[in-house]
């Protein structure tokens, strides 16, 4: 049964618990210079407020990068889904497009305009997170 109230806890452990995920936040992280941390509490910010004003804003290219390859990875996810769904009703947006094809036939327009549909989600948050890549790329050559 769906229980609304562990999704925010699934993202959490999609976001952050995954390898890739502390890899990349970790190396992100260790790129920073230690003199914006010690300049915060020089300034007076104690360790949450260094976090939230200045590593955090600093960390939204490396976090939209994360964000987007979970989301990728969670949208396209197929074999975990085929695994556990029981029912037709179910299914992941891969699988129904896996059960369209018949077992001697395949309708491939069928298939490929629903192969549209599936991945115009993914095109979309990319699309909207560009910037992020953008400004990341750019801010990764700066010498400081």
């Amino acid at each position: 049964m769906y229980q609304p109230e562990g999704v925010l806890d699934d993202v959490v452990e999609r976001l952050v618990a995954q390898p890739l995920g502390l890899f990349l936040l970790r190396q992100h992280f260790k790129s920073l210079p230690s003199a914006l941390g010690d300049a915060a509490k020089i300034d007076g910010c104690n360790e949450f407020q260094t976090f939230y004003k200045i590593y955090l804003p600093l960390a939204k290219p490396a976090l939209a990068t994360l964000g987007i390859f979970t989301f990728m990875g969670t949208w396209n996810n197929f074999q975990w889904p085929l695994i556990i769904a029981n029912d037709t009703e179910m299914y992941t947006l891969p699988i129904a497009l896996f059960a369209v094809r018949n077992q001697y036939f395949a309708e491939w327009g069928l298939m490929m305009a629903a192969a549209l549909i599936i991945v115009a989600p993914v095109i979309l948050v990319f699309l909207a997170a560009q910037n992020y890549f953008i400004r990341g790329m750019s801010l990764s050559g700066m010498k400081g």
